[in-house]
Order: C-alpha cells, then structure tokens, then sequence
C-alpha cells in the first residue's frame, strides 16, 4: 500500500481558491477508529464557513487542515475496540475529519455498514443531513398530523427533514425560491416564497396553524417563525445563533444513536423510499464544489468523488 495519499486542504484562510491538493501519510488508526478508503464525499456549508475564517473564533482548526465530514467508502485497516467492522465493509458516516481526500478515519460509533444497493454517491450524501434531520425532528417531538415548517426546505438537510416528516405523518411546509417549488411538492411539501413577509405568507398557507418548525435557512427570519409556531421550544434551528436569546432550541450537539439513524436512512435510501438530489464533482475541483455552496442555492447535495 503506498504510505502517502491525496487530500485537498488549505494552508491558510480564505476563498475558495485557497483549496489545493496536497501528498499526506498515511494515517493508522487509534482505538475505536477505521481508516476508510474513500469513495465519495460530500459539501456542507460548515466546510466553507470554517475555510473562510467566518468560524476561525469558535471553530479554529490545525493548518493545513482537510475538510470534510461525509464520508462513505471501503474500510482497509482497523485500530482496537472496532468490533463490528472489518477490513473490506462498505460504511458510511461521519470522518473523524477530513474527508476531501482517498482516506479518511472515522470513529465506529459514527458510521454503520452501507446497504450494497445504496450508490457511493447517495451514501456520502446522507450522513451530515440525515442525522441532523431526524435529530431535529426528535428534539421538535413531531407526532401524525402536525403542520411543520421547515425554513430552507430544498437544501440538503431540508430535502430529507421534508420526507423523514412526512413518513412521521407530519404536513409540511417548505420555504424556498419559485425555482425549488415544483422540487418541493414533488417531496409532498406545500412550497411557500421566500422574502419579505414570510410569516404572512406561511400562515395563510396554515389556515389552523403552525405546530412546529425547523430552521435550516437563518437570515433573521427567526422572531417570525417563533411567532408563528407560538412557543419558542418547538422551534428549532441550525442556522441562527440568536436562538438561546430568543427561547428556540440550537441543534448543537450530535445525536447519541448515530449508527442506528444512519442504518434506517440508508435503508430508506437504498429501497428508494427517500432521495436527494446530487451534483457530482472530482476531488481536484472541490474549490468549484465550495463556490456553488457558497451561493446558498444548492438542491440536495454537492459530492466530491476521488479520481
């Protein structure tokens, strides 16, 4: 095996142009870890938000640093402690850090076995996304027949909170550009615009109310959907800091039964029960993968595939 492997990463902060492919060693690894090679890997905007400084206060990282969380591929060395997983499983999770690379280690407790029908790229694509999803669905209580609205319903989180909801019996309603309407009632979301006088526009759409939301989106609309929601505890966001200041609810910690959500998902995805729609992209040119992140108009999910 050679002992050095590709990797994209920046050495210092800044645009994406910062991005540049580097020869790292590689690593074994540490009690509970599996060094994956990887198939695919995905975007998420937390990866340009920390590579642009935004974050360099609260989220500061080791220079040079490779970003990445999503990860699915290949399992090829085992540390101690990873009962379960052997050399040669198919997995997908979350990467210790580092995904944007041909290997990335990963924690057992973070990842679960990838169903064989289950393409690398769908597999990658959920991780992030659906954990936070059902996360937030859990933490929100969400019960048959409530009316949810989910801010931000066409994104990568957005486009599976809309449809595991839906499975729970929830009706949902999804803000979005005119562009992602007819995506979203495709998903079995009733679609509302953006903008100015959002609240209005929702609880029109809600004639008997709103029971509960779920902010993916941000920008200031927070104060309008507690409104709207009545009670700040069943509000919750990912995107708004202003959130403990308001009463809602921060998704800031990950859910304690990882590997049992990502199986479920998986299986979901793998029967064809839920999608996201992908955009597909070399590892060398995740520097264009961040830029269309950065316009905050991405449907599903960007994936970087190794050469």
């Amino acid at each position: 095996m050679p002992d050095s492997y590709q990797a994209v990463a920046f050495s210092r902060y800044g645009d994406a142009e910062v991005l540049d492919l580097l020869e790292l060693a590689v690593p074994e690894p540490g009690r509970g870890q599996v060094r994956i090679g990887v198939r695919a890997a995905a975007v998420n905007p937390i990866d340009w938000k920390i590579r642009s400084g935004a974050l360099a206060d609260v989220m500061p990282v080791e220079l040079p640093h490779v970003p990445g969380i999503d990860v699915a591929g290949v399992i090829e060395a085992v540390g101690e402690d990873t009962q379960g997983f052997a050399v040669g499983d198919e997995v997908l999770g979350k990467a210790l850090a580092g995904s944007y690379a041909e290997k990335a280690l990963a924690r057992v407790d973070r990842i679960a076995a990838k169903p064989t029908e289950l393409a690398w790229e769908l597999a990658a694509a959920l991780p992030v996304a659906a954990t936070t999803a059902h996360h937030a669905l859990d933490m929100l209580n969400l019960t048959p027949g409530e009316t949810l609205v989910i801010h931000g319903a066409s994104g990568g989180v957005g486009t599976l909170a809309v449809q595991l909801a839906r499975r729970r019996g929830a009706t949902v309603i999804g803000t979005a550009s005119d562009t992602n309407h007819d995506y979203l009632r495709s998903l079995g979301a009733t679609p509302v615009r953006y903008g100015t006088n959002l609240g209005e526009r929702i609880a029109a759409t809600a004639p008997g109310g709103v029971d509960a939301v779920l902010d993916t989106a941000g920008h200031g609309s927070l104060p309008e959907l507690i409104s709207l929601a009545g009670v700040p505890d069943r509000v919750v966001t990912l995107a708004d800091f202003s959130a403990g200041q308001l009463g809602a609810r921060f998704i800031a910690e990950e859910p304690g039964d990882m590997p049992a959500i990502l199986a479920e998902v998986a299986g979901l995805a793998a029967a064809g029960a839920i999608t996201v729609p992908l955009t597909s992209y070399r590892l060398a040119d995740s520097a264009a993968a961040h830029r269309a992140s950065e316009t905050g108009h991405v449907r599903g999910k960007l994936v970087l595939i190794p050469d």
